[in-house]
C-alpha cells in the first residue's frame, strides 16, 4: 500500500494512504492536538500544545512550530468535526487542514489528508506568498510523509 496521490482541486493538495485501523482510532488521534507531533511527517510540529479536553467547531487550539529554523506559535480553529469521519482547523492566515476517515472494513480506513489554501487569499499577497516559498510541493512533500508515518504505526501490530 502506498500513499495516493488525490485530486482535489484547484489550491488543494490531497493525499490519502489505507491504514490497519478503525477510523474510530484513527479520528479520536487527529481530534487530540496535544498527540500531532506522533503523526507530523513534516518536522514542523513541535509540541506544547494547548486544546481543551474535547473539541468542538470553534474551539481554538494552538502549537509551537518550527518552519525554515524559525520557531513560531500558532493558534488554530476548529472548523468542522464529524465524529470518526472529518477533523478539520483553520490557521489565521486561512488555509486549512482537514483529515477524512473512510471505513473499508472494521479494521482498514482510508484516510486522506489535504492542505486547502482556497481561502488564504483574503490577506494581500499571501496566495502569491505561498507560490513563492514553495508551499503546494512541501506540503505534499510533508503529507505524504505524516500519512506514510500513520500507516507504518499501525503496520508494525
Amino acid at each position: 500500500m502506498t500513499v495516493t496521490v488525490v485530486d482535489a482541486g484547484p489550491r488543494r493538495v490531497s493525499r490519502s494512504v489505507e491504514v490497519a485501523a478503525p477510523a474510530a482510532e484513527l479520528y479520536a488521534l487527529v481530534a487530540d492536538p496535544r498527540r500531532h507531533p506522533e503523526l507530523d511527517g513534516s518536522g514542523t510540529v513541535r509540541g506544547n500544545i494547548k486544546a481543551p479536553a474535547k473539541l468542538v467547531v470553534g474551539s481554538k487550539f494552538s502549537t509551537k512550530m518550527k518552519m525554515f529554523g524559525l520557531p513560531y506559535r500558532i493558534t488554530s480553529t476548529v472548523t468542522a468535526l464529524e465524529p470518526d469521519r472529518v477533523v478539520e482547523w483553520r490557521h489565521p492566515v486561512g488555509h486549512r487542514w482537514r483529515w477524512e476517515f473512510e471505513p473499508l472494513s472494521p479494521a482498514l480506513t482510508r484516510v486522506t489528508e489535504t492542505f486547502d489554501y482556497r481561502d488564504a487569499g483574503a490577506i494581500k499577497n499571501t496566495l502569491r506568498y505561498y507560490e513563492r516559498i514553495g508551499a503546494k510541493r512541501a506540503n505534499a512533500a510533508g503529507i505524504e510523509a505524516t500519512l506514510a508515518r500513520l500507516r507504518g504505526r499501525y503496520t508494525a501490530r
